[in-house]
């Protein structure tokens, strides 16, 4: 007869391998839905699947309790729980990915604050990458004398139901893109041999084949974006720098879809192209989310004990509605809902929590920043600046409070840590500070193509990351572009309107008039002209209301996580 214990430990293990079986399945969806031109299957399967996780731990602890009973608050119990499921699981693959399961199910049945190694298992012990053993699985191209029989058997491998669109031009293309790369880097050096991994990476409208090529004295990373028309496949773009490959990976795009026996193989091949890109993000953008998390705070708490400065503010104005602050030697911003918030604010605590939730489950385009919820951390308040501490006890006392030597975060967000465009701006050189300016405007379009308007689009809600790429970060005020009403600003019937100080015409609360954006946003003289002359029709109700028609035909306007100007083969072939 089995033991209460050996029971719970059994159900923890089968109810993790029923989600991540569920989760394989939704993945192994991606390639039909890409051969198909199923997006709004894709986008659909995106939301299923990152709803998969907390589902799951719900599912798990509603059927403990009722297994249980009286018990199963037992620590007694939980401690023998955890060391069968230690036994029970090793040398499986990813065991950590089931202990962080595990640890979900303890935390959210016994409300845990900070850590409890007797009952779960602690994150900063938690390295996904440790028992890595194996390789992740590759094909290998090797160069006997014709980069193009090269490229032509790596694109011939590719098993798709949709066929190529000029085989012999997307060839071309590609063996161009890496001979120009190469003289352009001085790599005279001929290429050996290209090894990619071998299951394809699906992510919305585009199919990547991930690798890297290699010769006698180099190695670059490979990634090739593939899309599907009605007339058939090509290769979009080819990237062979690391820091365009890092923008695909980045912390402000939508999870990858690809079916991955070890995931902890492939981010041990990523870091390789990658290395500057922390693990934590790589098995986020994998859709490892709680495993990214887990890994998160595992960096966070390794950087605490390395480390000596203190939590200070976040550099930028302070928000109504956040309170934010950082470690200036640690990459990451903590933010928390303020108490209370002044005027003209008007959102409540809740609308916030659901504007966060939105966001993770939405296309973030490469424009929204990947923010993670954490519950009932514990950080050292003599890490924190007496000043901090003093704005967080007035401010958000109903989410912080002491525990010994301890600060305790009931709830917070953890992000990556930008520059604030409007500080960018001030400090940039002004070739770089152009640039802002206009990748600010097509952040904003970005957004919208994904029926995002940020709301409030003053500076200092964006930021800046460091590869120049502008990020919105602040969605307190974050709607759809379909919720609201774009409106032109009446003519006034005589001078005494022009001359109030409030609008003399009726305003609803969904009423936006995108001629006034210009009048709130702190550029020079130079940059105001520079955005008007380049982003002017972002000021006008027309663009918005046709976003809006766009919309509601349900057509797919794209935002690539690449440069628009590597799109040469599409008008070629």
């Amino acid at each position: 007869m089995t033991t209460p214990a050996e029971r719970c430990s059994r159900l923890i293990a089968e109810a993790f391998a029923a989600y991540n079986g569920e989760f394989r399945a939704i993945t192994r969806r991606a390639p039909l839905r890409f051969e198909t031109l199923d997006w709004k299957g894709a986008q659909r399967d995106a939301v299923e699947r990152i709803e998969l996780y907390d589902r799951a731990v719900d599912r798990t602890v509603a059927e403990l309790r009722v297994q249980l009973g009286d018990v199963a608050l037992d620590r007694g119990l939980w401690r023998e729980v955890r060391a069968r499921f230690a036994a029970q699981i090793d040398g499986v693959p990813d065991a950590e990915f089931t202990k962080t399961f595990f640890s979900s199910i303890s935390r959210r049945l016994f409300g845990t604050v900070g850590v409890a190694p007797e009952i779960e298992f602690v994150a900063t012990e938690l390295d996904p990458l440790a028992n890595v053993r194996t390789q992740v699985v590759t094909s290998t191209y090797v160069n006997r004398g014709s980069l193009a029989l090269l490229v032509e058997d790596l694109l011939g491998d590719l098993r798709f139901r949709a066929p190529w669109r000029h085989f012999e031009k997307t060839v071309q293309y590609v063996v161009s893109e890496i001979g120009a790369h190469l003289l352009g880097t001085g790599e005279r050096r001929s290429v050996q041999q290209v090894e990619v991994i071998r299951p394809v990476f699906y992510q919305v409208s585009r199919a990547y084949v991930v690798g890297r090529i290699t010769g006698r004295d180099f190695a670059r990373p490979l990634v090739l974006a593939l899309k599907n028309t009605d007339q058939g496949l090509y290769v979009d773009a080819v990237m062979l720098s690391e820091d365009d490959v890092s923008i695909v990976f980045g912390f402000t795009r939508s999870y990858f879809h690809v079916d991955l026996e070890r995931v902890g193989e492939a981010v041990v091949f990523l870091r390789q192209l990658v290395p500057r890109k922390p693990v934590s993000e790589l098995f986020t953008v994998l859709g490892r989310a709680k495993q990214g998390k887990t890994e998160r705070y595992r960096e966070i708490m390794r950087h605490l004990a390395r480390s000596q400065d203190q939590f200070v503010h976040a550099a930028g104005e302070r928000g109504l509605v956040m309170v934010c602050f950082t470690l200036p030697s640690l990459d990451v911003v903590f933010k928390l809902i303020r108490d209370r918030f002044p005027p003209p604010k008007t959102v409540l605590r809740q609308d916030v929590l659901d504007k966060y939730k939105f966001v993770f489950r939405h296309d973030r385009a490469g424009r929204l920043v990947d923010a993670q919820e954490f519950k009932r951390i514990r950080l050292p308040r003599a890490r924190f600046a007496p000043e901090l501490v003093e704005e967080l006890f007035a401010e958000t006392a109903a989410t912080v409070h002491e525990d010994g030597d301890d600060l305790v975060f009931d709830h917070m967000y953890i992000e990556r840590r930008m520059v604030p465009l409007n500080l960018y701006l001030r400090e940039a050189s002004p070739g770089a500070a152009a640039r802002a300016v206009l990748d600010y405007g097509q952040a904003i379009r970005d957004l919208a193509y994904t029926n995002i308007f940020a709301g409030d689009l003053l500076l200092k809600n964006f930021g800046v990351t460091r590869h120049g790429r502008v990020i919105f970060y602040d969605y307190d005020e974050l709607c759809q572009v379909t919720d609201c009403r774009f409106r032109d600003v009446p003519q006034a019937s005589n001078d005494e309107d022009d001359w109030r100080g409030e609008a003399w015409f009726y305003v609803a609360e969904n009423d936006v008039f995108p001629e006034t954006f210009i009048n709130f946003l702190a550029f020079s003289d130079e940059q105001r002209e520079l955005f008007v002359r380049v982003h002017g029709d972002i000021l006008t109700s027309d663009f918005w209301r046709g976003i809006q028609e766009k919309v509601a035909a349900g057509e797919l306007m794209e935002v690539l996580p690449y440069h628009p100007h590597r799109i040469r083969v599409a008008s070629s072939t």
